[in-house]
C-alpha cells in the first residue's frame, strides 16, 4: 500500500475568476495504491495509518466536538462547558488505546493467562467401537489459570474504543 496525500492548495484571489470562467478550482492531490495483501488484514493495515494520525490530532487539536455524556465515565458527565475538552481527550485516549492494542507486538490476551496447559484427548467410542468424539482431560501438569473477568473487561475497552472511533469519526478534525 502506498498513500500520498499532498498539502491543501494555497487559495489565491484569482481562483474565483478561474472557477467562474473555466470551472477550475485547485484540489489537494491524493494518490492511493493498494496491493492484494493490503485487504487480507485490513483492520491491521488501516490501524497503521490511523494510529499516527490520532497521535498527531491529540497533540495539535484546536477544538473539541460534542461528546455525549453516555460515552464517558461519570466524572466527565454534566453540562459544564469546561468538560467538553476533557470528554474529547478521554474519547481520543480510548481510541488510541484500541489502535495501540491492535498494533501491539505481543498478544494482549497473554497477560490474563498463567501456568501451563497439559491437556489431552480421550476418544469416545460408539457401541460398535468406532471413535465418535473426543473428551478433553487435564493432565497431571495442568496449572493453567485464566482471568476471564479481566480478559472480558479488556476486550470491552478495546471494542468501545473502536465504537467511539466510528461514532465520532466526523469529529476527527483540527
Amino acid at each position: 500500500m502506498k498513500v500520498k496525500i499532498g498539502p491543501y492548495p494555497d487559495y489565491k484571489w484569482y481562483h474565483n475568476y478561474l472557477f467562474e470562467l473555466f470551472g477550475y478550482s485547485p484540489k489537494q492531490t491524493v494518490k492511493v495504491k493498494l496491493d492484494k495483501w493490503d485487504t487480507w488484514s485490513m483492520d491491521h493495515s488501516l490501524a497503521k495509518i490511523i494510529l499516527p494520525m490520532l497521535y498527531q490530532l491529540a497533540k495539535t487539536k484546536h477544538g473539541s466536538p460534542h461528546v455525549d455524556n453516555k460515552d464517558v465515565p461519570a466524572e466527565l458527565r454534566g453540562d459544564d462547558e469546561y468538560l467538553i475538552h476533557e470528554r474529547w481527550d478521554w474519547v481520543m485516549s480510548e481510541m488510541i488505546f484500541s489502535f495501540e492494542t491492535k498494533l501491539a507486538e505481543e498478544d494482549w490476551q497473554d497477560q490474563f493467562f498463567s501456568g501451563e496447559s497439559d491437556l489431552y484427548n480421550v476418544p469416545v467410542l460408539s457401541s460398535q467401537g468406532k471413535v465418535i468424539a473426543f473428551e478433553v482431560k487435564h493432565g497431571p501438569n495442568d496449572t493453567l489459570k485464566i482471568d476471564y473477568d479481566g480478559l472480558r473487561k479488556y476486550q470491552e475497552r478495546i471494542t468501545n474504543g473502536f465504537r467511539l472511533f466510528g461514532q465520532y469519526y466526523e469529529g476527527l478534525w483540527d
